[in-house]
């Protein structure tokens, strides 16, 4: 059976699940070093994805005549 490709929320709970525990310092040095490898290759797959999400947004946004310009996004504070 294929395994499913964890999502973005995933793997930044991963990533900040990491991060709580190399903060609290109370694992081995090895450990450490395994647990920091593992929130390098999190951060990187997550820059991955935020990168396609931007350019997914980009295509969307798009004119009719695919002239594309950059336009502020706007909250609904703003």
């Amino acid at each position: 059976m294929a395994r499913r490709k964890p999502s973005f929320e995933d793997q930044l709970k991963q990533l900040e699940e990491i991060v709580a525990q190399l903060e609290q310092g109370d694992v081995s040095l090895e450990e450490s070093l395994k647990l920091f490898e593992r929130g390098v290759k999190l951060t990187r797959q997550c820059q991955k994805a935020l990168q396609e999400a931007e350019q997914k947004v980009q295509i969307l946004t798009r004119g009719d005549d695919d002239d594309f310009q950059l336009q502020p996004f706007q909250t609904d504070d703003d």
